[in-house]
């Protein structure tokens, strides 16, 4: 290019757009095409994982580090649904067919491990302090006294392996096999005890009076104030555990597991007092008078709404057949069953009115809960 030649203009062109865009201006807020969706519409996270975007006027939510919130766990125990009877107190969230069916198993195997190590540890303290021993049969001593208190701790083992069963099994509170309130109505049950003790005691004197009436002969002997008492002593602190005991299985574990799956609770209890009286060596009337214990006392379970009533009925009971051995000082025979008398069915049919009528009495009074809330 020549020197003289005018150079070509090189001066930038000026800011402003051109005409074309000026006639035709950008949409400041396009919208989105039909069915795409907005961002109104993405998951949103609680506000604590809020954070601030460069755009202005949109915000993005996230969790920290980009993880969602882990969820809090659930506790073991769950809770028990509102308007339950006691018999079917096992209903909760995850009851399935097969919980009551291995529960029972692991009932039986730890009532056997919780026996085997109870002996294991009584004999061990026995050797130590040289108290004899024998093995005859289920008899462990030779002094009786000593042979009634191992019996019935064995027996009273039960309470914590049905209570441990409910807990890991079923994953419910282990007082809901006590109560459809979730634990031992400690008042109700004192309430109970004197209402018990009135039942055995009529009860009695209509056997005895029967007994008189039929010509049978009478007979007592009394075994004298030292060997009594202390009978006596560990009779009231060791029978409420036993009989306690026995009420959880037959009553609590087995009218629940029954009723994980029926209805009816008269299955349960049927077969629960039929294993019960099983459980004793009773013969003819006496079976009678063990099964229909069993009848009864789970029909005020389900209608009292907790073992209370069947319990206050079978701690009574026991105390006053074991304080007649200790009276007449034959604890040998304490826990020998056998065949009782007929008349036994008129003190027993007795009993069972007597004991029926004052506690549902007593619970209407009292309101007593019959239902879970």
């Amino acid at each position: 290019m020549n020197d003289h030649e005018p150079r070509p203009d090189r001066t930038p062109p000026p800011a402003h757009p051109p005409t074309w865009a000026s006639a035709n201006p950008a949409p400041t807020d396009p919208s989105p095409p039909s069915g795409t969706p907005s961002i109104s519409d993405a998951p949103q996270y609680p506000a604590q994982y809020a954070a601030q975007s460069g755009e202005s006027g949109y915000q993005q939510q996230y969790p920290p580090g980009g993880w969602f919130p882990t969820p809090q766990p659930q506790p073991w125990s769950l809770p028990t649904p509102s308007g339950l009877r006691f018999d079917h107190m096992a209903r909760n969230a995850i009851n399935s067919w097969w919980r009551p069916i291995l529960g029972t198993v692991f009932l039986i195997v730890g009532f056997l491990i919780s026996s085997l190590v109870l002996g294991l540890v009584v004999g061990l303290l026995a050797r130590m302090a040289g108290i004899p021993m024998v093995a005859e049969g289920s008899r462990v001593f030779t002094e009786p006294l000593l042979d009634v208190a191992f019996q019935l701790l064995v027996l009273a083992a039960a309470i914590p392996v049905v209570l441990g069963t409910v807990w890991l099994v079923q994953r419910r509170r282990p007082g809901t096999v006590s109560s459809v309130v979730g634990r031992l109505r400690w008042r109700w049950l004192l309430t109970c005890v004197p209402l018990g003790l009135l039942a055995v005691v009529v009860g009695e004197a209509a056997q005895q009076l029967t007994v008189f009436l039929s010509g049978e002969p009478v007979t007592y002997e009394w075994g004298g104030w030292t060997p009594f008492l202390q009978a006596m002593a560990v009779i009231v602190l060791l029978v409420p555990f036993q009989a306690a005991a026995e009420e959880y299985v037959f009553r609590g574990w087995v009218i629940q597991a029954f009723g994980a799956y029926m209805r009816n609770p008269w299955p349960a209890f049927i077969i629960g007092s039929a294993g019960f009286a099983a459980l004793h060596g009773y013969t003819d009337w006496g079976i009678a008078y063990v099964f229909g214990f069993g009848i009864l006392s789970g029909w005020l379970a389900v209608r009292t709404g907790g073992l209370e009533a069947p319990i206050a009925l079978h701690v009574v009971n026991n105390v006053v057949a074991f304080g007649f051995s200790a009276a007449d000082g034959n604890l040998d025979g304490a826990l020998e069953q056998g065949s009782l008398p007929w008349q036994t069915v008129v003190g027993t049919v007795v009993q069972f009115a007597v004991y029926t009528i004052v506690v549902l009495t007593f619970a209407r009074k009292s309101a007593v809960q019959t239902v879970s809330r």
